[in-house]
């Protein structure tokens, strides 16, 4: 092959002796990415399989791809339905291409740049990490958020988030959800509100468009029936994704394609994914029981369809690095996100998304979930081999 055959003659350019040895981490970078390394252990026990980090996260990146597109399209469907401009199923998805490419563009350059640096100056292979992060984090912005407020919270992910704890593999809280909340907290009116979806900016005209969780927690209805009839959008539309939303967290079917090749390539965790749903439903039904406002009486499957909450279950909340290790471990930790998410956006309308913080939160404490039930199982098994001696 061609390639195989120019890589392998430049190689000794960036090895000990050749001309650039300091760019060999670049090097291997991009070798790595195109082929499958030819080293092999010699010794120990190794599973040998031709699925390694980088086709891993490759997979994770088609898995989103779906909602990519779709997302795209949105912004071309809502910004004809905004203006009145009649548009064709391409010339929407062209219009949202062209406005989406930009963020995508600067969240790789930057986050890449820093993460090259970082390989270089330790001596270091690249890690493969970013090449989710830097698409996840694009996806869950709004479409309106500048480049320049874009570019710094990337390099705020990436160096505070994971770089200073050892890079890939070594941080403990989800870089693309520290991005978010690092726009969300530093730059608010940039996060939150009508404005956000369709700008002056991005569209040419002052529009706006509120989200259908933004509808919900500025309703003024006096219960959940009247909240339903009183939203512009019907269970059906967010369902399918033709709301107002950041690009990643509108379409749940589009999310849910995502979710199935996550789950048939064996890359994400099923139990996660469930026990962050019945979290979530469980909270719900108990808000719906108290019936306290409007808010708590929403039907509980709304949460589902709203915000980031699918969003976050599929591809946030199963990051394998951050979440819980342990099979009991990962029921408990989804769980709890679930339920965090539902209970931060009925009681704190100053947060309407409350999947971020309540990742976020759970990351913290997911090595003490992992703790708490080795410990469990180690004293289980101790009284078990205790009892069995008594016989």
């Amino acid at each position: 092959m061609k390639l195989r055959e120019w890589i392998d003659k430049i190689k000794p350019n960036f090895v000990e002796g050749g001309k650039f040895p300091w760019l060999k981490s670049t090097f291997e970078a991009f070798e790595t990415f195109a082929f499958t390394p030819k080293d092999t252990t010699t010794r120990g026990s190794h599973i040998r399989d031709a699925a390694d980090m980088k086709r891993t996260m490759i997979t994770v990146v088609i898995a989103l791809l779906p909602a990519l597109f779709f997302g795209m399209w949105n912004v071309g469907h809502q910004y004809a339905l905004t203006t009145g401009e009649v548009m064709g199923f391409w010339a929407k998805f062209w219009f949202g291409f062209i406005r989406m490419l930009p963020l995508i563009v600067v969240s790789y350059v930057v986050g890449l740049a820093i993460e090259f640096m970082f390989a270089q100056i330790r001596g270091h292979e690249v890690n493969e990490g970013y090449l989710v992060t830097g698409i996840i984090i694009p996806m869950i912005v709004p479409i309106s958020t500048p480049l320049w407020q874009l570019a710094i919270a990337v390099a705020f992910a990436v160096v505070i988030g994971k770089e200073v704890f050892g890079g890939t593999g070594m941080n403990f809280m989800n870089p693309a959800l520290i991005a978010r909340a690092f726009l969300f907290f530093s730059y608010p009116t940039h996060m939150s509100g009508d404005a956000v979806w369709i700008s002056a900016k991005h569209f040419g005209d002052a529009l706006t468009g509120a989200t259908p969780l933004g509808e919900a927690m500025t309703s003024t209805a006096a219960s959940g029936s009247e909240m339903i009839a009183s939203m512009k959008y019907s269970a059906l539309e967010m369902f399918l994704g033709t709301v107002p939303g950041s690009i990643g967290e509108t379409s749940t079917v589009a999310i849910l394609i995502g979710a199935c090749i996550l789950l048939m390539s064996g890359i994400a965790s099923w139990r996660i994914m469930l026990s962050v749903v019945l979290g979530g439903g469980c909270m719900g039904l108990l808000f719906n029981a108290i019936g306290a406002n409007a808010y708590m009486q929403l039907p509980f499957y709304y949460h589902f369809i709203m915000g980031g909450f699918a969003f976050g279950t599929v591809f946030m909340a199963t990051d394998p690095v951050t979440s819980a290790q342990t099979n009991c471990g990962k029921w408990i930790y989804g769980f709890l996100i679930g339920a965090m998410a539902v209970l931060i956006r009925v009681l704190n309308p100053a947060y309407p998304e409350g999947m971020m913080l309540a990742i976020l939160l759970m990351n913290c404490f997911a090595p003490l979930i992992d703790h708490c039930v080795v410990a469990s199982n180690i004293s289980y098994r101790k009284k078990r081999a205790q009892a069995q001696l008594k016989k």
